[in-house]
């Protein structure tokens, strides 16, 4: 694998990190929303991630030269189907006649976790970038 090949893998990895950052960030911030623009309480959202597509001829050429990978996307961020919580609040304006209020189905325990091992992965896929542009220059210097 060339070294910009290298640089495109790791900044396609920082940028599918930054985009599950700011959806978890969403998901962080909506916690408490009851009531969404579709109606009912938020539902966390999920990024789901899939290999960057490639064209056929690059395929071809990895295939002969026995590489893989095209780098990583985000493929769509899907809504978490758990359960959502009821809380009891009969005085809450959405709460239903038994007075019970369907709260998103967000915990911020997992939400500050997911966070940290995205945070790692961005910081990761950033040293390997730095890394690589680094080998760049120092083959530049020695020809």
């Amino acid at each position: 694998m060339g070294l910009s090949r290298a640089l495109e893998i790791s900044a396609s990895g920082i940028r599918a990190e930054g985009k599950n950052l700011e959806i978890i960030s969403s998901n962080i911030a909506n916690m408490n929303a009851t009531r969404t623009l579709d109606g009912g309480a938020y539902r966390r959202r999920i990024a789901v991630y899939q290999e960057k597509p490639i064209t056929f001829e690059q395929a071809l050429d990895r295939a002969a030269a026995k590489l893989a990978g095209g780098g990583v996307e985000i493929k769509e961020v899907v809504e978490d189907q758990s359960p959502l919580q009821k809380v009891y609040d009969p005085t809450h304006p959405d709460a239903d006649n038994l007075g019970f209020v369907q709260m998103p189905n967000v915990n911020l325990s997992k939400e500050m976790v997911d966070m940290i091992y995205g945070s790692k992965l961005y910081e990761a896929n950033i040293t390997v970038y730095n890394s690589t542009k680094q080998m760049m220059r120092e083959t530049l210097q020695l020809q």
